[in-house]
């Protein structure tokens, strides 16, 4: 998880997956999960983070407000948030120099600026360890960016992660009794995650205009979240689902197809309204070695190759000129079983245009010629021994 997210680890919060005991446990009956919490920024926040249950015993108070003793946040950035020269220095804290070194001994960076430091410091939020320096968290206080001043936390920051061991609505239980109500039977999927987990996590990190990406859509309870999220408040959220196996079309798209349209007798379970596309993936159209995989059309890989150029639609349907955009003209010189040359014959033949970007597989311009007609030559990618 951490090579694909990089740094922004929040916490992992468990949940129940289902509250009855397994008929096939020997020893030990696993049934939970966890759900792994991520943030891109250490500016973001929480629409909702519900009250912690906490052990009273260990708050404790200073002039900054409560907090959880123990609790603090790492200042030392990871080797995996990467390097910056703003946060590489000595600071000296308390009579003591404490420096950006990792635990691996590697001199790496601070996660804030000097500026920011020394605000801390000045407020008496740092709290010392043997080797470094961690920030004091507060239960009602955030050291807010770009001010450096401590805040109230807004009211609005309250989610209670307890909820998601102990109620019902959230384990896979109720899943299963979700999918039996839109499609008739429960045995279609297994551990189909509920609408209400989802929903509360939407709720907890999206707005109103979210778009919302599931790699591994499943059942579609995201997509049913979404559109009943929208429902409820008027949003106009948005969701991307993948899913590689093949009941993507009976399975995944038909639950949201239905919830679109209601299901059932309940008026819960009445119609969302919304819509959305299905597609199915097509053949690749690069090979793992790179090369160009010729069994797809060669609309299909001017298209692509146009797009990744431009961001833009290819509205050319014959020929090798892809398009214009911002004064460049593309071509591609492609033939499925022969080489392709850039040359001056080739050339005679170009549209005027300030630039050029052209594909073939070899070009016999000169660099004087390329540089001045203003042509970049891109290599077709594709292994020419065989063709």
């Amino acid at each position: 998880m951490m090579k694909l997210w990089g740094g922004g680890f929040v916490t992992a919060i468990p949940r129940n997956c289902s509250l009855q005991r397994s008929g096939q446990e020997k020893y030990m009956n696993v049934s939970h999960d966890y759900i792994f919490v991520y943030v891109k920024s250490e500016c973001y926040d929480f629409n909702n983070i519900t009250e912690r249950i906490l052990n009273t015993s260990k708050i404790k108070k200073d002039k900054n407000g409560s907090y959880i003793e123990g609790d603090t946040k790492a200042i030392l950035a990871s080797l995996a948030q990467g390097y910056s020269k703003g946060g590489d220095y000595d600071f000296e804290y308390n009579g003591k120099i404490y420096k950006p070194i990792t635990s691996t001994g590697q001199r790496h960076r601070w996660l804030w600026t000097y500026d920011r430091m020394e605000a801390a410091a000045k407020l008496g939020i740092l709290v010392e360890t043997k080797n470094t320096l961690r920030m004091q968290v507060y239960l009602n206080k955030s050291f807010e960016v770009g001010t450096n001043i401590l805040v109230n936390k807004a009211e609005k920051l309250k989610f209670h992660t307890a909820d998601f061991m102990s109620d019902n609505k959230f384990t896979n239980t109720t899943g299963k009794k979700e999918i039996g109500e839109i499609f008739g039977t429960n045995t279609i999927f297994n551990y189909p995650k509920p609408k209400s987990l989802i929903s509360k996590l939407l709720e907890l990190a999206t707005d109103k205009n979210s778009i919302i990406l599931d790699s591994f859509a499943g059942s579609g309870t995201t997509a049913h979240a979404v559109l009943e999220l929208n429902k409820k408040d008027g949003g106009n959220r948005k969701f991307i689902l993948v899913e590689m196996e093949d009941y993507a079309e009976n399975i995944t798209a038909e639950r949201v197809r239905r919830v679109i349209k209601g299901y059932g007798k309940e008026p819960e379970n009445s119609a969302t309204g919304g819509d959305f596309s299905f597609y199915e993936l097509g053949d690749r159209l690069l090979k793992e070695n790179g090369n160009i995989n010729e069994s797809v059309s060669s609309e299909k890989i001017k298209e692509y190759i146009y797009f990744s150029e431009t961001k833009e639609k290819c509205e050319q349907n014959d020929g090798d000129f892809l398009g214009e955009c911002n004064g460049v003209a593309y071509y591609f010189i492609y033939k499925k079983d022969e080489v392709t040359t850039l040359d001056f014959e080739y050339l005679a033949n170009l549209k005027k245009a300030s630039s050029y970007v052209i594909y073939a597989d070899v070009c016999v311009l000169s660099d004087e010629t390329m540089m001045k007609y203003n042509i970049t030559f891109k290599k077709i990618p594709r292994d020419i021994k065989k063709v």
